[in-house]
């Protein structure tokens, strides 16, 4: 008998929960979908909202999936209440394994007119006996080809990311080569074992992967999108059931114990609760999701006020003085940018450093007492602040480098652990969060830095990794590790609530922490290490599919060598997200600053746009080589097209623009103005704008689309 059937959010993409009272709750994203009752419980086609793979109970099918756990057959449902939320909603389903005495109890929240879902579950041991938990499904997802279409028709979107080549994405067909093999479950009586997953490993959780992916049918545009919400590692799946009205499941899970060595143990009484996920629906294919997701995380965004305006910043190290600070190279840079109209003026890696070799000496964060004469660093800091500019500082809080004099300071708990051996990785020791020393120290650190040298800004870099983590005090590294970057997040917020007027710009060796968890709490993100202009558009252009598009700090690096068109080039690529300046700016001749300066001058109505627009790629997501690259914003007033040709012979480039097509459009160029103007050509009937790139060679542009008047 049916004992829960219930449709709940948004009115055209609900999500549907129904469960009987032998059977655990299910959750669809498709209202109509009805697959046919199993004949055999093997061949259940429909996984629970909560799987729970628990030590000593297993799967009810052996896989190395994360589906048909045993407990979660067995869940059955308790209660469920819905409440009100802060410009939403959301509904809490209660479930309960008699066996074990487990409870879970899974919260499904939304935005108001948002299609998008944050789902998280906590499992508590009500049970007389202790629990080990191997992993938990934050939620699962039924009724897939309900909402999307029959597997043949899908492409699945995934991004491969490491340094320097961040956010390369690339389609699969779900029923090609590289997909879902029919094996005939009506032949065999139940469905296959395998899975369709990637995960992230360790404190990068995007640096092998982007934890953001897409289904969408590439005939009809009904698109699926999800994201993990982790700054640790993760796991997602796809699954083929056997019922063809229900052929796929989706399983959102942070670390488990195959992928991460992640266990933890429940006495009578605790509770675990899973890390953040969320999916959003469109049928306005890949950059409609992405939309729903976009707006989704703005307003998970921290409430921080501190980087409203977005000002323009300048950052000394990338093609620049690259971790060697002195007060003779530092001088003219802060005139030069304050010249070109920067905003906030960072000193990069190596300002603590007395020996040349800043890579191991982290930890301390003293200023050097070698690189800056007389002025000394609160010199140096007083005269960015003299020509108008906020003055910040690189860090690499998590870290203490071996030859620091930290490394013996602070106590051995303090450190990541494994076996009782401190983890060391390329010259660094790892910083345990959930130690109160280490987070003592890092108050210490904040509050000089801030209250003793004024910087109100920072540059928040993260290099190296430790692996499956630390095991002190935990079942396993992966529970250590868990609860480390957990207590990150925690010490994060509190050093935002203590010092509310200070700007954080996330950097993991580029991008290899772009999580949505790490992104919510900070201001900006950096999208790349890359120091080849040319290369860069590809990592810049897929950025907004990981992050809101004003969120993604994009290098911006010219050169005296360079022509006026290379200097535009890179300048594109930096207002393609937000502009960050960088590159010898005090070698620069007028006619080139000049360019600059016109970058910096449109800059505020950019960013401006960016942070209410959504982002649309009129070529489609590009390949790392892709001759010509292109990414829009759009709000409904106008529309930004980032355009950039890398084929010095190419003649034209056609764009798509469906969302304009059926009217007429006028073409500007915003940005550069005084560089030849691309003659471009509107088809109102297809959407599409054909640019003249003959001659143009390797050269970029920055378009506005506008309602003709």
């Amino acid at each position: 008998m049916r004992v829960l059937d219930l449709t709940w959010g948004d009115d055209a993409f609900p999500l549907r929960f129904t469960a009987t009272d032998d059977g655990p709750v299910m959750a669809s994203v498709a209202q109509g979908v009805d697959a046919a009752e199993p004949r055999r419980p093997e061949q259940r086609a429909r996984p629970a909202l909560v799987e729970a793979l628990v030590l000593g109970e297993g799967r009810g099918l052996n896989s190395m999936r994360a589906i048909r756990t045993t407990v979660g057959d067995r869940l059955r449902h308790v209660e469920h209440r819905e409440a009100s939320l802060d410009r939403g909603r959301s509904i809490e389903i209660v479930q309960r394994d008699e066996r074990t005495g487990l409870v879970a109890a899974t919260t499904i929240a939304r935005f108001d007119d948002l299609a998008a879902y944050r789902v998280t579950t906590t499992v508590t041991n009500d049970g007389a006996a202790p629990v080990v938990l191997q992993q938990v499904t934050s939620g699962t997802f039924i009724g897939l080809t309900g909402h999307l279409g029959a597997t043949a028709e899908l492409d699945l979107w995934t991004a491969r990311s490491e340094w320097c080549a961040e956010n390369r994405w690339s389609s699969t067909a779900l029923s090609g080569a590289a997909g879902f093999a029919e094996i005939d479950t009506e032949l065999h009586g139940h469905f296959a074992r395998g899975s369709i997953a990637l995960a992230g490993h360790s404190t990068w959780p995007s640096g092998e992967w982007v934890p953001v992916a897409v289904v969408e049918n590439r005939d009809t545009g009904r698109a699926l999108a999800w994201q993990v919400e982790h700054n640790g590692p993760w796991r997602w799946e796809l699954d083929q059931l056997f019922d063809p009205a229900e052929a796929l499941a989706l399983a959102l899970l942070g670390p488990t114990d195959l992928d991460h060595a992640w266990t933890t143990r429940l006495e009578p009484g605790d509770s675990f609760t899973t890390v953040p996920a969320s999916v959003a629906l469109a049928d306005t294919g890949l950059q409609g999701a992405i939309g729903e997701l976009t707006e989704h995380r703005r307003r998970s965004h921290l409430d921080a006020h501190a980087d409203s305006a977005r000002p323009l910043i300048f950052n000394d190290y990338m093609n620049a003085l690259m971790g060697d600070p002195t007060t003779e190279k530092l001088l003219p840079l802060i005139d030069a940018a304050a010249s070109a109209g920067a905003e906030i003026f960072c000193i990069d890696a190596g300002w603590y450093d007395d020996d040349g070799d800043w890579w191991p000496s982290v930890g301390a964060w003293e200023p050097s007492t070698v690189r800056f004469g007389e002025l000394g660093l609160p010199g140096l800091l007083q005269v960015i602040r003299d020509r108008g500019m906020t003055p910040g500082l690189w860090v690499e809080p998590e870290v203490v480098g071996v030859r620091s004099p930290v490394a013996q300071q602070l106590p051995e708990a303090a450190f990541m652990r494994r076996g009782s051996v401190r983890i060391v990785e390329h010259d660094r020791y790892f910083l345990d969060l959930r130690s109160p020393d280490a987070r003592a120290h890092l108050d210490a650190v904040f509050d000089r830095l801030i209250g003793e040298y004024g910087a109100r800004y920072f540059k928040w870099d993260y290099n190296v990794t430790p692996g499956s983590g630390p095991d002190s005090d935990a079942s396993g590294p992966g529970e250590g590790l868990l609860g480390h970057t957990r207590a990150l997040l925690a010490w994060v917020e509190a050093l935002r609530a203590r010092h509310p007027g200070v700007v954080l710009e996330a950097c993991s060796s580029g991008a290899q922490r772009m999580d949505a968890a790490t992104l919510a709490r900070f201001d900006l993100q950096s999208t790349t290490d890359q120091q080849d202009a040319r290369r860069y558009p590809t990592i810049a252009t897929g950025a907004p599919m990981a992050m809101a598009p004003e969120m993604a700090g994009n290098w911006a690096y010219p050169q005296s060598e360079w022509s006026d068109e290379r200097i535009a080039f890179t300048l594109v690529t930096g207002l393609s997200g937000r502009l960050y300046l960088s590159g010898n700016l005090d070698r620069l001749d007028e006619r080139q600053l000049a360019v600059v300066r016109e970058a910096a001058a449109v800059y505020p109505a950019v960013i401006q746009h960016h942070a209410h627009a959504l982002p649309a790629w009129p070529l489609g997501l590009p390949a790392w080589e892709d001759a010509q690259v292109a990414l829009a914003t759009a709000t409904a007033e106008s529309t930004l097209a980032f355009v950039w040709n890398r084929d010095a012979d190419a003649t034209s480039a056609v764009l798509s623009f469906p969302a304009l097509a059926g009217s007429g459009v006028e073409v500007e160029t915003v940005f550069p103005t005084g560089l030849p103007a691309w003659p471009t050509t509107w088809d109102a009937e297809a959407g599409a704008l054909t640019v003249d790139l003959t001659g143009a060679g390797e050269a970029a542009r920055v378009l506005r689309l506008s309602p003709a008047r």
